[in-house]
């Protein structure tokens, strides 16, 4: 049985911030840029986000395997800070935390957002499949450019 996505709690934080860490690796190494902010985030930030808004967390017996984030702001649900355990990726964890997230929006909500970096093509062909289409792009970290995607509610 697939585990489910759970609200985080306080005390994950520093489970949390170790799982992003470790699973944004592979985007530090794609940019060549070891100061992406999820690997910079502090531990404080982690436990504000758990407390300010949406936090859902994987657990396989006693550890996070998955988490991601989601902020309802006007009409717009937006998304971000996924992330899954190396040793958990191809799964479909990555599909199922989108969902899950999405499941949170408030009543109204017109359509979700979220953005990734433009070399991360592996996160870019997911978003695609689960219906995000590119709505902009802008400047990120130095030699970063994000892309902006957005999927209206169903």
């Amino acid at each position: 049985m697939e585990p489910p996505f759970i609200p985080a709690e306080a005390a994950d934080a520093g489970e949390i911030l170790t799982l992003s860490r470790g699973a944004f690796v592979a985007e530090a190494q794609i940019y060549g840029d070891p100061l992406l902010p999820p690997l910079t985030e502090t531990l404080a930030e982690v436990a504000g986000a758990i407390e300010e808004i949406h936090v859902l967390k994987a657990v396989v017996g006693h550890r996070i395997i998955a988490t991601g984030r989601a902020r309802q702001e006007g009409t717009a649900l937006h998304l971000g800070r996924f992330a899954v355990a190396p040793d958990f990726q191809g799964r479909g964890l990555g599909t199922r935390l989108i969902a899950a997230l999405e499941a949170l929006a408030a009543p109204g909500t017109e359509h979700f957002e979220l953005f990734t970096g433009m070399r991360s093509e592996l996160n870019l062909k997911l978003y695609d499949r689960l219906g995000y289409k590119e709505t902009r792009r802008s400047p990120g970290r130095p030699g970063i450019e994000l892309v902006h995607l957005r999927k209206p509610a169903a």
